[in-house]
């Protein structure tokens, strides 16, 4: 596709012409991000978040496969191996995966690390006991939102678990889906009502479990909250249809 006059014949041309209006907010601007570990920032912190660390402890959310998506420094990725799961944990920014890889030496844990776009992992249907995502599905485009739905679904095993940080509305940008093309900037990251976000991740064959705020928690508890954030856990029932049938009747 020539970029100085992209001719639109697959759906794949569309996603790319729709990325290249917010390419602001690509790799490079996320590698210069994670370049300044000192800077004051929520999540540079060495701690699990609260939510996942509840339901892991709790049994609901048992040790086997996992994919981090979009791991930052890796802090949910070293919490999940330390807990007994083989990890699989991408980030498209270069300094995120080093940061991460130091600190997983440091933990004298295993994490697989990749750098890369998360849709351009390649992993089988049914890989994954347990996706997580902590910031990343609330930076993704509206164009993006639906390959991101079927990407978790095929990921996960039957009766596997998929779990959620992301903006609450208080905490992302206040962009409209209009207004991120029409400003060519999701603005920090966008905010998800909970109606929004019941609707986008109940469908076939994923059943929402937990929808809540996250708990604020004081410092010293060795876990990550911040209330302006989902907490978000859904399931994929051991009956759950194929990503194709669930295509089909989504």
């Amino acid at each position: 596709m020539d970029d100085d006059d992209p001719f639109i014949q697959t759906t794949d041309d569309l996603l790319a012409l729709l990325d290249s209006l917010l390419a602001a907010r690509g790799g490079d601007w996320w590698d210069g991000f994670y370049g300044d570990r000192a800077k004051p920032c929520p999540f540079f912190v060495d701690a699990p978040d609260e939510s996942l660390a509840g339901w892991v402890q709790a049994g609901l959310v048992r040790p086997g496969k996992a994919l981090d998506l979009g791991c930052g420094n890796g802090r949910n990725a070293i919490f999940l191996a330390r807990q007994g799961f083989a990890v699989d944990a991408v980030d498209h920014a270069p300094k995120a995966i080093a940061w991460a890889a130091e600190r997983a030496r440091a933990a004298g844990v295993v994490v697989q690390l990749h750098c890369q776009s998360v849709f351009d992992l390649a992993c089988e249907a049914g890989s994954y006991d347990l996706v997580y995502d902590a910031g990343c599905f609330h930076h993704l485009p509206p164009h993006r939102r639906g390959p991101y739905v079927d990407l978790i679904y095929r990921a996960l095993k039957p009766g596997g678990w998929f779990g959620l940080a992301c903006f609450r509305p208080e905490g992302g940008s206040g962009h409209s889906d209009l207004q991120v093309y029409q400003q060519r900037s999701l603005g920090g990251g966008l905010g998800y009502t909970e109606a929004r976000l019941r609707q986008l991740w109940s469908r076939p064959g994923l059943q929402l479990h937990t929808l809540r705020r996250m708990q604020q928690l004081p410092s010293g508890q060795g876990l990550f909250g911040q209330e302006f954030l989902w907490a978000l856990l859904a399931h994929k029932p051991a009956d759950a249809p194929g990503p194709a049938a669930a295509a089909l009747s989504a």
